[in-house]
């Protein structure tokens, strides 16, 4: 796109194809590899998930990595742009994996803040979740990291451990439910601001800025996990942890929910239907070969997890052993493994400071990484629909801080004492699983049939020069549609009410608030979709043909250009000898 000399700022691409794939695999690679994966491996089967975890990255992670990438560096533009270039009809998916994305950079860097709290605590000389003698404990606290401890089932059914009372009662100052919002943590709060400080000056020059921080913020996590795996794997009690969570369970295969989670695991690992990978693709330049680059930046994704897995479960074997109780009484997922567990196994360690520093600075950079990529895409695509108003000198760090301080304000209520009841509902609905299968569906439909997944294969081939296998087109058109259909009928029959700490129910109106958060993205795909057939022109049938046709400027691939010269060259040819022979 051309640009006004001194008014108009370029687009720009990458810096080079290291910068994309570092902020390519800093946003898929997150807190989920560490604190999810794992333990719904051990919990659904051990060795045996791994079937229907690849059977998953096979049919829907890959092709749709794919399938987004290829999308976003074929149109240069952000995700709404990029549908209403490739299939108007779908427009509509743009915006709802905005909604998506903003709903998520609204509530995810809150785990940040917890995270930076207790980075700040971790060079305490003795670490607070270490012992019971705080004023938040309570008479029934329970230090498990304290030397020579005998401990009987009854005593740790009528206790709660140091590090659960320091989570609850000093780090989130728990309330006794969503109605009861309390006053805002003030500590939690400057840690906040602390997060949206770097995360905006990560991102305030857009993809120069953003391109040499993931240099630092995408590799240094795979330092700190490295050291805490050989460091866990030398613990007594590791290789039981280890057992324990590769040890196989076929039997499970046959309960639908294991192939459930193991599709929900891959849609929120992959980074897919939400549109990053669009406006990351966007910077490429055209002849970049994208379809290698995928296949790699899976392979990382997938391993990093798996990895990640003999890191957590080499400690938790540890504290299980350490404390005589079977590893299912430690397990842990999402914040209870980053906040409780893992924590109470670093307490219970020579040097605790050390393997809890390095500990949480893994958690924070996994997470910012994620965090300041979503924001980027999101400015992304909101300065391609409006390049001539923001791709001014000033507007973009202008618009930078008022997306960063509208977030930030609707996040206030999560740092009060109710706080972390709104972060789940937000976590739990508005970018549940149900959202991400349903988009998905939405997705390949409308390009594996209505831009059509051989013509997306031709675009493909033509930027890269290598054809993608045939089993993608089969993916586009049929595999990826048919298992997100399957598993989104699956998620609504089997879903359960949300609770929090097994104890809690939320009332009625809270489930509405959540089911709404969740209906308001997705009920844009058709909400737009009908607008744009009703205030289109012509009949019906021209108006739905018009937003089924990809844009006429987009750039033409091989074969296209070599059937119009063929065309054309005849026509050329008899003109010139006419023109001779007068």
């Amino acid at each position: 796109m051309n640009r006004i000399e001194g008014q108009i700022q370029e687009r720009g691409y990458w810096g080079s194809k290291a910068e994309f794939l570092l902020a390519v695999a800093g946003n898929v690679v997150g807190l989920g590899n560490v604190w999810r994966f794992p333990y719904l491996c051990y919990k659904n089967g051990g060795g045996a998930f791994l079937i229907p975890y690849l059977v998953f990255v096979i049919t829907c992670g890959v092709p749709l990595f794919l399938l987004e990438t290829s999308m976003g560096q074929y149109t240069h533009e952000g995700v709404i742009t990029c549908w209403r270039c490739l299939c108007p009809l779908a427009e509509g998916v743009g915006y709802a994996g905005l909604l998506m994305l903003l709903y998520s950079c609204t509530y995810y860097i809150i785990i940040l803040a917890w995270a930076l709290f207790y980075l700040f605590f971790s060079f305490s000389s003795q670490l607070p979740w270490a012992s019971c003698d705080n004023i938040w404990n309570t008479d029934d606290c329970l230090n498990l990291a304290e030397r020579n401890m005998t401990l009987n089932w009854t005593r740790l059914i009528h206790s709660t451990p140091a590090a659960t009372e320091f989570w609850e009662r000093r780090v989130l100052s728990l309330s006794g439910g969503i109605e009861e919002v309390g006053k805002i943590n003030w500590e939690i709060l400057l840690c906040l601001i602390t997060m949206w400080i770097i995360c905006y000056f990560s991102i305030w020059k857009g993809i120069k800025s953003t391109g040499k921080v993931v240099y630092f913020t995408a590799t240094f996590p795979y330092v700190m996990l490295l050291v805490l795996l050989i460091r866990g794997l030398t613990l007594p009690g590791a290789l039981q942890g280890v057992v324990f969570y590769l040890y196989p369970e076929p039997a499970c295969l046959s309960d639908p929910q294991v192939w459930m989670e193991a599709g929900a695991q891959i849609f929120f690992s992959y980074s897919v239907c939400c549109g990053t990978l669009i406006s990351l693709g966007s910077y490429n330049q055209y002849n970049n070969n994208c379809y290698r680059d995928c296949l790699w930046l899976c392979l990382l994704n997938s391993g990093t997890s798996l990895v990640a897995g003999f890191a957590v479960f080499s400690v938790l074997g540890f504290m299980a052993t350490a404390q005589g109780v079977p590893i299912e009484e430690v397990a842990e997922s999402g914040p209870g493994l980053a906040f409780i567990a893992y924590p109470q196994a670093v307490a219970m360690m020579p040097l605790p400071q050390l393997w809890a520093v390095c500990f949480f600075i893994m958690i924070i950079l996994l997470g910012l990484d994620t965090q300041f990529v979503g924001m980027e895409c999101i400015i992304t695509s909101v300065m391609d629909m409006f390049p001539t108003v923001l791709r001014r000198a000033g507007r973009r760090e202008m618009f930078i801080l008022l997306l960063c301080l509208v977030c930030f304000l609707g996040q206030l209520i999560m740092v009060t004492e109710g706080g972390m009841y709104v972060f789940q509902l937000f976590d739990s609905y508005a970018c549940n699983g149900a959202c991400i299968l349903l988009m998905s569906l939405l997705e390949s439909l409308a390009m594996g049939w209505i831009f059509g997944a051989e013509r997306m294969c031709d675009v493909i081939e033509d930027m890269t020069k290598s054809r993608p296998n045939y089993i993608f087109i089969l993916c586009w058109k049929y595999l990826t549609p048919l298992v997100s259909l399957v598993s989104f009928v699956c998620f609504l029959v089997k879903h359960k009410p949300l609770t929090l700490n097994r104890w809690y129910v939320y009332p009625d109106w809270a489930y509405a608030l959540g089911w709404l958060l969740s209906l308001s993205s997705v009920l844009l795909v058709p909400g737009w979709a009908l607008g744009r057939l009703c205030a289109g022109k012509g009949s019906l049938k021209q108006r739905w043909r018009s937003l089924c046709s990809p844009d006429k400027n987009l750039p033409l691939n091989c074969k296209k250009q070599a059937k119009i010269q063929e065309k054309t060259f005849p026509t050329e040819v008899e003109d010139l000898v006419r023109s001779n022979t007068n």
